[in-house]
């Protein structure tokens, strides 16, 4: 475990900017501020004043004057680390930054590790460990739905589920251990019936949690949209103008895009990964092949297909490219974008308006250089996956650690569901239960060892 000497970090984005907030926690935190930090107006030590307040004055290395502040005093256990906790708000210069930084260092304090903040408000119970890392995703989310389930885990809407389920659990696991005690004298604590209720109900939760994962990780990551078709279509062009940005190259030559390109765009709240691949056709170049091959292999990574077609091709050629795609799908999303619109044949237009769509099918008239219609196509592609209906107390996974855990927890009450069918002694009831006890409380930071507790806070920025 971490020492419990007094940290120091700058807890605002590096560089410089308007202002910055340096932060100290731990017990010597107020007296190393008092030691550089006068205030004119009132005159008073910082450990004379009352918590969760602010205090204007000025910070000095003796004669020097650094900085006029802003300090705000909060008192343990009452503070973020549930420490004492010193915030210093400065002017943003990066000189002064360091300055100061290098001041409370002198004076008694040291530099934090990243995520050591929030580390010790997990050591000291202020929060539990699925809400700390829910912390970082907070600081990472780039949309709104990345926002909304970070919210709600780090107010705790994930672990008091889980917390539930353990505590259920636990009652009967003591239950189950004390017929264990009288295993000679033939008599049952555990109401076997109401234990198969209570582990088919804890089964449907934790199936729907490792589920939701799949959604989590979309949430989190950007929705994936694979665009795809036949070689110059505007697949390119398309990419570009939804990015605003001339990422791949454009060109009359049929093959230029031979590797899949990739990139994050956030579109009105939303964020949307885009692979922009090889063009489909007949070829006996070798790399286009395979640029062709990895083409087909994103199909199956991605949420939502933008198949792009020509509507100066005749329908039959762009009906063909489409039931092949449709073979290859498996239940993604598939957007049609009808590219070239402004040029295309009259035939072709009127037929594939006239086309019957399955369901996950949609159809959308582009013109990818002039970014006509582009609001509709973004508009269906949202509609795809309808991160905005997600409400702010909804349960979702979108934590790796989190997901592996609940399929071990999962397989563990399958194996208890099992047991129970088959009439198997308690102690090996007990054994799956607590197994099952075990991979929830690692989630919630009940069951932890510090190279677990290393590897997520070490992801942290300093600071937080």
């Amino acid at each position: 475990m971490l020492d419990q000497l007094t940290i120091c970090a700058i807890a605002t984005s590096p560089g410089m900017g308007a202002i910055a907030t340096i932060r100290l926690s731990g017990e010597k935190a107020i007296e190393i501020a008092d030691s550089v930090f006068h205030s004119p107006v009132s005159g008073k030590k910082l450990t004379a004043q009352k918590p969760n307040t602010l205090h204007f004055g000025s910070i000095s290395a003796g004669d020097e004057l650094i900085d006029e502040v802003i300090v705000s005093v909060f008192r343990a256990p009452h503070s973020f680390t549930g420490e004492d906790v010193i915030e210093i708000t400065c002017h943003g210069s990066v000189y002064i930054q360091q300055r100061i930084l290098q001041l409370l260092i002198t004076k008694g304090a040291r530099m934090a590790l990243p995520g050591e903040f929030t580390q010790r408000a997990f050591l000291n119970g202020k929060m539990d460990l699925s809400q700390a890392e829910a912390v970082a995703d907070l600081i990472a989310s780039t949309n709104r739905a990345a926002q909304k389930v970070a919210i709600n885990q780090m107010r705790g809407g994930f672990s008091s589920e889980l917390t539930s389920l353990r505590g259920e659990l636990l009652h009967f696991i003591a239950m189950i251990e004390l017929e264990l005690d009288f295993s000679e004298e033939d008599v049952e604590f555990a109401d076997r019936d109401q234990l198969k209720r209570l582990v088919s109900k804890i089964e449907e939760i934790l199936r729907k949690l490792k589920n939701s994962f799949q959604l989590g990780n979309v949430i989190k990551n950007g929705i994936p949209v694979a665009i795809i078709g036949e070689t110059n279509v505007g697949k390119s062009t398309l990419l570009n103008a939804l990015l605003n940005e001339e990422k791949a190259i454009v060109s009359d030559i049929h093959g230029t895009t031979r590797d899949v390109i990739e990139d994050v765009v956030n579109i009105h709240g939303t964020a949307f990964r885009f692979f922009d691949t090889a063009g489909i056709r007949e070829t006996t170049d070798e790399i286009e092949s395979l640029g062709i091959e990895r083409s087909y292999s994103k199909l199956d990574q991605a949420t939502v297909v933008i198949l792009v077609v020509d509507t100066q091709n005749k329908f039959d050629i762009i009906s063909d490219r489409i039931s092949k795609i449709r073979g290859r799908l498996t239940g993604q999303h598939l957007i049609i974008a009808a590219n070239k619109m402004d040029r295309g044949l009259p035939q072709t237009i009127s037929e594939l308006k006239e086309m019957k769509l399955l369901t996950n099918e949609k159809l959308v008239f582009i013109a990818a250089k002039q970014k006509t219609n582009l609001d509709e196509l973004i508009s269906e592609m949202q509609h795809a996956v309808s991160l905005d209906s997600i409400s702010e107390d909804a349960v979702i996974v979108t934590n790796v650690r989190h997901f592996e855990a609940l399929t071990r927890a999962h397989e563990s009450i399958e194996r208890v569901q099992l047991g129970l069918d088959n009439l198997i002694s308690g102690d090996f009831l007990a054994q799956d239960i607590r197994e099952c006890l075990h991979y929830l409380g690692e989630i919630t930071g009940e069951i932890s060892n510090d190279e677990i507790l290393g590897h997520i806070f070490k992801n942290f920025c300093i600071g937080k």
